[in-house]
């Protein structure tokens, strides 16, 4: 069973998008994994297709409303194939990481919950199996370009989408590390040189000398990663 991705959205015409190219592309065309991107204004039940209304108390901006979400969340949940997370993508939510896209791509596939305006209805969160989650400290519009973030993350961990699977294994945050310098001909680039000791041959040199640099970058640039003695991993 490939993995599933349901997408419910105000912008269905959004996706495929960056995700029919490429690696995720070529693996969608090959059946590694299907999308399915749904409007939630299938899910209204007036004449105008309203999803949204004022925010009760006063304010600015629209909510987008609690039934017309809980439909179009029970019927992505209805769908085959069982078991799929439920993900809406918010600012407040955990972060995005490396091994939640690990867990996710693990599964049978996911749901994802695009918001738009002020946000949904705080009570559909509590009343269906939603997890929020957020790429970072930052705003967007609307949710759709982190479900594509996260779906990306996912899909490229999946099996066969990506020719030469042990290069999953060096990329950054996949050993607590960011990852080390990366070289390529020419040998000279504007007065500056492929470093001597990968030319060497020497493996256990290389590998050395690897990871040396990533723990300097780790230390440099994302201390938060590096695990302290007697600390857990992330």
């Amino acid at each position: 069973m490939s993995f599933s991705a349901t997408v419910l959205t105000l912008f269905p015409e959004m996706f495929p998008g960056p995700l029919g190219v490429s690696l995720a592309g070529q693996a969608l065309e090959r059946g590694l994994w299907s999308l399915n991107a749904r409007s939630i204004r299938d899910f209204a039940t007036d004449k105008h297709r309203s999803v949204d209304d004022t925010p009760a108390g006063g304010g600015a901006g629209m909510v987008m409303r609690a039934d017309v979400i809980a439909r179009a969340v029970d019927w992505a949940m209805d769908e085959a194939p069982k078991g799929r997370p439920v993900f809406y993508l918010s600012p407040r939510g955990e972060r995005l990481t490396q091994a939640l896209a690990r867990e996710i791509a693990a599964g049978p596939g996911v749901i994802l919950l695009c918001g738009r305006f002020e946000g949904i209805d705080q009570r559909v969160l509590e009343r269906r199996p939603i997890r929020e989650v957020s790429l970072g400290d930052f705003i967007l519009a609307g949710g759709e370009i982190g479900a594509m973030a996260l779906l990306e993350a996912a899909v490229r961990l999946l099996p066969g989408v990506i020719g030469d699977a042990a290069s999953l294994t060096e990329e950054s945050f996949e050993n607590g590390l960011l990852e080390y310098p990366h070289y390529t001909r020419p040998q000279e680039f504007e007065g500056l040189a492929i470093p001597t000791v990968l030319a060497s041959g020497n493996h256990a040199q290389i590998a050395a000398w690897r990871r040396e640099r990533a723990e300097e970058i780790t230390r440099a640039r994302r201390p938060d990663l590096i695990v302290r003695p007697g600390a857990r991993p992330h």
